[in-house]
């Protein structure tokens, strides 16, 4: 840590200009020596007082440089910063190659809005859920999401039969699904929309407004209709910030 002034200096040099000046003063015990001198010496003694007085406010000096109140930087400029959604010409948002180095917030394990297909009863599919780390910053200091918000869906296939497992299941092969939900306030009606990547062109599709995801975010999401409620790290956050949702309070009271 770099100190913002030094404050011994050159103590021992002010300690000989001020003796300097104290030429006729009488010497006692042996304390000043060569004060009718052109050059004045210290003593072994005061050298030792002086050595003590510059480490004693060295320390002084460290000790209000660790208490000094740092700034705070606000949440909106916490989020303003690093990654930001860019869209195509068609409206298509272009994907975030980098977002297995965002913030991992959790894993579900065939979490649905609706029961399971026929046919599908025995295949399993975890989800991986990344945010951009500006917005999980802001997320922290504020208990909501500020905007250019992504949160991420990484969709991969899970399997329970593989070398010593003998139980349970595990992740297993590429990414079976991503779909993404962006807060961009001014370009979309309702602040946030969804998003499904498309392999073919790299990008990411806009699911439809009147799709059932919209709806069902808006009616049960714990904060700002995005479901915080499965996410361990955030969840104490926003209960300790109050933002949780009115809906989403009403459903826990059921």
């Amino acid at each position: 840590m770099k100190l913002a002034f030094s404050p011994c200096g050159n103590a021992e040099g002010l300690f000989r200009a001020a003796l300097r000046g104290l030429r006729n003063f009488p010497s006692r015990d042996g304390v000043l020596s060569g004060i009718g001198s052109p050059e004045v010496v210290l003593s072994p003694k005061l050298r030792l007082t002086v050595a003590a007085v510059c480490l004693l406010a060295g320390i002084v000096a460290f000790l209000m440089e660790l208490r000094a109140p740092k700034p705070a930087m606000a949440a909106s400029s916490i989020a303003s910063s690093s990654w930001a959604p860019s869209y195509t010409a068609s409206g298509d948002l272009v994907a975030p190659k980098d977002y297995r180095e965002w913030v991992y917030l959790t894993t579900g394990l065939d979490m649905s809005y609706t029961p399971k297909a026929a046919g599908m009863e025995d295949h399993s599919t975890f989800d991986n859920i990344f945010v951009n780390p500006q917005a999980y910053r802001s997320f922290v200091a504020t208990g909501t999401w500020p905007d250019k918000t992504a949160i991420v869906l990484e969709a991969r296939d899970a399997a329970s039969k593989g070398s010593i497992n003998k139980s349970g299941h595990f992740q297993s092969g590429g990414v079976m699904d991503l779909e993404f939900h962006v807060k961009d306030e001014t370009r979309f009606p309702g602040k946030w929309a969804f998003f499904s990547y498309d392999a073919a062109s790299g990008n990411a599709g806009m699911i439809p407004r009147k799709a059932s995801c919209y709806s069902c975010h808006a009616e049960h999401a714990a904060v700002d209709t995005t479901f915080v409620q499965f996410y361990p790290t955030l969840l104490p956050i926003a209960q300790q910030k109050g933002t949780l949702s009115a809906p989403y309070l009403s459903d826990e009271k059921r």
